[in-house]
């Protein structure tokens, strides 16, 4: 398998992709890319029920840069045209991180590159994408970022 480098311009995430801030989906550039599509799965591994995903987007003409922004919608032709699937608060599009308070976890971006559209329905979830990916990745990228919300601090009763 062909690498993909990806890169998301902050280690930590700022608060604007995450539940503490508007939730947007970050911008990401990918370096590499040798096939015409991409494809973007965004997971929490640290998660308390196993594996969260937040963010599914598939059928992405390779760019060097995939807009932030992106609309919770299943199909996108602005700013760049994909197609979304269901993440696992049952929503199509991006939702950013939002562990416990007190907690801090690490989120994998994983990014595929591949030959042909998938074909797949708006809105699918992880496990059909997974069934859809299984032959077609000739190029693989990932990157790590992490995010924590502190402890409400409660107000002592003197």
């Amino acid at each position: 398998m062909e690498p993909l480098t990806v890169i998301l311009g902050f280690g930590v995430f700022p608060p604007e992709h995450t539940c503490d801030g508007p939730d947007r989906s970050p911008e990401i550039t990918v370096l590499g890319a040798r096939t015409p599509y991409l494809a973007v799965v965004m997971e929490d591994p640290d998660a308390i029920g196993g594996t969260f995903t937040h963010w599914l987007v598939w059928n992405i003409p390779a760019t060097e840069k995939i807009p932030g922004g992106l609309p919770a919608e299943a199909r996108l032709s602005e700013p760049v045209a994909a197609v979304q699937g269901t993440n696992d608060y049952q929503t199509p599009g991006w939702r950013g991180p939002c562990p416990l308070r007190g907690e801090s976890h690490r989120y994998l971006f994983r990014v595929y590159g591949y030959d042909r559209p998938l074909d797949l329905a708006p809105g699918a979830d992880r496990v059909a994408f997974g069934r859809a990916m299984s032959d077609t990745i000739p190029q693989y990228g990932e990157a790590v970022a992490a995010y924590g919300r502190t402890a409400e601090v409660r107000p002592s009763r003197c």
